[in-house]
């Protein structure tokens, strides 16, 4: 009985060191290959080129109070030659009063109004096209009307990446500080996904980017007839279309801080899971990669600890093991602590070890509580 007691406990031991081990590669993988190049990358070696025109598109639906903050922040750009297309989609409040006061006063403004119609498909891909169409220039940048710009220098930061080979620019919007830890969870997911694209990106295999800091030419839209592959789904703009239209390395990043556009977090649980679920219904329409991409991190960073305890409690060279441990996490916190710095998420790289664990453990559960949520539209 003794015997078979300790032939069960070594392969226990085998088998938990085994796991330990795999999760462990797999999490250097994502440590020293994928994002390693954002934790180095030099943003400053773009060599600038002489101002492109620019329109800028903004969809909008319901959105005066918005409007009325945040439009002359991006209208006020300090560029040369831009103008702003807002999209007025459908909206019942008194939108259009403030964009007809704005085009009074500001010559670079240019309106498109989209009338009530209970048969137009909800979601933002329609108002972006007949955006698109109504553009005076090839190269164009879209964001939110909640959104904000880090500095004046939005556009010209922006349009930097521009060349006759980068046609497509991710770029970074981080949300707004306010207090409380849900506000600290809702920023951590933000900065991380944002590690996650960008990353990705440098490692030239794009998935995502976000609406609200994104930039691409005319003719890389048109290129891939739109939104035509998915129009049936309301979200996809900044994640299914980036797919299809990032390809050949025409795209390129920006993380600069003039580059941000900043928006507001939700304040209630419940609206974050809202927005999780429309943001997780184009996830299924991910190639089989991407999704085992984004999906073992946690899974495997969750085994590790689970690995790590189990060797620890059974005593047997757990001393080895822990320095192991502490050396391996020495290493993420370097190089995934430097990424949130670039993106000057400073306190969450800080505290990385903690946020790390917390939002593997708590991504899983939110993405189940998404996936059951009622999908907004908008």
């Amino acid at each position: 009985m003794k015997f078979l007691q300790e032939h069960i406990q070594a392969y226990f031991f085998i088998l938990t060191l085994s796991v330990f081990i795999i999760t462990m590669i797999i999490q250097l993988y994502y440590v020293l290959i994928i994002h390693r190049k954002l934790a180095f990358f030099n943003s400053n070696n773009l060599t600038p080129i002489s101002k492109l025109p620019l329109s800028v598109i903004i969809a909008a639906r319901n959105e005066s109070n918005n409007l009325f903050k945040n439009l002359p922040l991006i209208l006020e750009q300090s560029y040369s030659e831009f103008e702003v297309i807002v999209v007025n989609h459908q909206s019942i409040d008194n939108s259009k009063e403030v964009l007809d006061a704005f085009s009074k006063q500001y010559s670079n403004l240019k309106i498109v109004e989209i009338a009530q119609d209970k048969h137009l498909r909800a979601g933002k891909k329609l108002p972006l096209t007949l955006g698109i169409k109504a553009a005076q220039f090839e190269h164009l940048l879209f964001t939110d009307a909640d959104c904000k710009p880090a500095s004046i220098h939005w556009l010209t930061k922006m349009s930097l990446n521009f060349s006759s080979t980068k046609q497509l620019i991710l770029g970074y919007g981080p949300l707004a500080k306010t207090k409380g830890f849900l506000n600290n969870l809702i920023r951590f997911d933000t900065a991380w996904i944002g590690v996650s694209y960008l990353s990705m990106a440098l490692n030239k295999s794009p998935y995502m980017g976000v609406g609200r800091n994104l930039a691409y030419s005319k003719s890389t839209f048109f290129g891939v007839n739109g939104f035509k592959s998915h129009y049936s789904i309301a979200s996809g703009d900044d994640d299914l279309f980036i797919q299809e239209a990032a390809v050949k390395n025409n795209y390129s990043i920006q993380i600069h801080p003039d580059s941000y556009m900043e928006s507001p977090s939700k304040e209630s649980l419940s609206d974050w899971i809202s927005q999780k679920s429309r943001h997780y219904s184009t996830s299924t329409k991910y190639k089989f990669i991407k999704k085992l991409l984004l999906a073992i991190y946690p899974v495997s960073l969750i085994l590790t600890w689970f690995s790590f305890v189990s060797l620890v409690l059974l005593g047997d060279n757990s001393l080895i093991i822990s320095l192991i441990m502490v050396a391996f996490y020495v290493l993420k916190w370097w190089i995934q602590g430097r990424c949130l710095n670039k993106l000057q998420e400073k306190k969450f790289a800080l505290f990385f070890p903690f946020w790390d664990l917390f939002y593997a453990l708590f991504i899983p559960v939110m993405f189940a509580l998404a996936k059951n949520k009622k999908k907004a539209t908008w």
